[in-house]
């Protein structure tokens, strides 16, 4: 398989004549570009139940086409509820109907830690049960299944915080039984365990970017606990400079790695100035610090809770569609510094059971967001509706459990009637 390199050319052109000429010619300049080029062929394809023949309709079709943004995003969750392999694969598959190309696992939280780590093995005993674990092999199984499909996988561990299921294995990682989060700062053992996890992780996770987390931090707990409570005095530190020390001394063991970091915002919003100058600052808490960070001339990936966080199934889709990563940003230069954006898929409510009809269709709206060309979106997001809708019952068509376009997220069906009006 040709290795998967972010930033490859992803353009392709489809040459559809008319119907006097059985062929089509797709050409691209990587397998990438062709494997989109051969999704949008397939969605062009209808079959004609009176002549039971695939047809393509409205011929001549000469598609010249290419991503807008390089990182186009779905988070999923894997800690707030276990997700088996089939499900994330049946994700995968799902993701390249739209062109999404990154799926970025959010694979251990506070809840659980259900990944095999082969050089701190106790660590997944924070996992809910043997049976709600993934093997080291799993992991690699679930990046090459992505990969043949074009999806880079971003890992993440969220550190300092979203951390006490490490403890279940290493009580040492708690500041106390009694004080359980964030991991303690004071201790050469909790960077220990971190460079071992992102040496294992180099081994299968090959893209280019790790996410670190950083976000959501309580700081109270180091100055409660006397242990480290004078290791702060010592080191003259106060709470908010030990959460500094922990990020970046977290980016320096990423980096000697290799990789590249994506931090939450959080860690911009507090030491900005003190980052890695290569950090990708990921937004979830508004679309303001996208801003502010490509100012600072940083990276950044735009995933803003109140129109891309799919677990707020009150957002309609004609939010996710008008969302604009460029809204507050006219000059080109930081423009260039926005990557794309991702839409996250948070599981304190999801499920294998309701997955799918979570993030779909809502993600494909932002995903046409992020594909096409600016001046080709529709500036109203209504006169999408019959298209998404189309291509919600695709979705049903192939396997996928989206839900209908009438309401928020993961509704019902309103009343008995066509998929297409639903």
């Amino acid at each position: 398989m040709v290795q998967l390199e972010y930033g490859a050319d992803e353009s392709y052109k489809l040459v559809v004549p008319s119907r006097e000429k059985p062929y089509a010619q797709l050409e691209a300049k990587s397998v990438y570009g062709a494997l989109h080029g051969l999704q949008t062929f397939s969605q062009l394809c209808h079959f004609n139940m009176k002549k039971k023949v695939i047809e393509i309709l409205m011929t001549p079709w000469n598609i010249t086409d290419q991503p807008r943004f390089s990182y186009r995003g779905l988070l999923i969750d894997t800690s707030r509820h276990y997700l088996p392999l089939p499900v994330m694969k049946n994700v995968i598959d799902s993701m390249t109907y739209t062109k999404l190309n990154v799926l970025h696992w959010h694979i251990v939280d506070t809840q659980s830690f259900p990944l095999e780590i082969p050089s701190y093995p106790k660590l997944w005993n924070g996992a809910y049960s043997p049976t709600q674990r993934y093997t080291f092999e799993d992991a690699a199984e679930i990046v090459n299944y992505a990969g043949r499909r074009g999806i880079h996988v971003l890992a993440e561990i969220d550190v300092p915080g979203h951390a006490l299921s490490w403890g279940k294995g290493y009580p040492s990682l708690w500041p106390s039984k009694n004080c359980q989060e964030p991991l303690d700062v004071s201790s050469d053992f909790t960077f220990k365990v971190i460079d071992g996890i992102l040496s294992d992780f180099s081994k299968i996770f090959k893209f280019k970017f790790i996410h670190l987390g950083g976000d959501e931090v309580n700081t109270t707990c180091w100055s409660t606990t006397p242990r480290i409570s004078k290791w702060l005095k010592k080191h003259r530190k106060t709470e908010a400079e030990a959460y500094e020390y922990f990020v970046l001394r977290a980016q320096k063991i990423a980096s000697s790695h290799g990789y590249e970091i994506i931090n939450w915002e959080e860690t911009f919003n507090n030491f900005g100035n003190k980052l890695n100058p290569k950090t990708v600052v990921h937004n979830w808490l508004g679309t303001g610090v996208v801003g502010r960070v490509t100012a600072a001339g940083l990276r950044c990936i735009m995933s803003n809770q109140d129109k891309w966080y799919l677990d707020h199934i009150d957002t309609p889709w004609q939010m996710f569609y008008a969302n604009e990563p460029f809204e507050m940003i006219k000059d080109e230069k930081r423009q260039s510094l926005v990557l794309g954006g991702e839409v996250c898929m948070w599981g304190e409510h999801i499920d294998a059971s309701d997955i799918q009809q979570t993030i779909w269709p809502r993600a494909a709206a932002a995903a046409e967001r992020l594909w096409t060309p600016y001046t080709k979106l529709a500036e109203n997001p209504d006169k999408v509706t019959t298209r998404l809708a189309n291509f919600r019952c695709l979705l049903n068509e192939r396997g996928v459990a989206a839900a209908p376009l009438v309401g928020g997220g993961r509704v019902a069906p309103f009343e008995p009637g066509s998929c297409l009006a639903q």
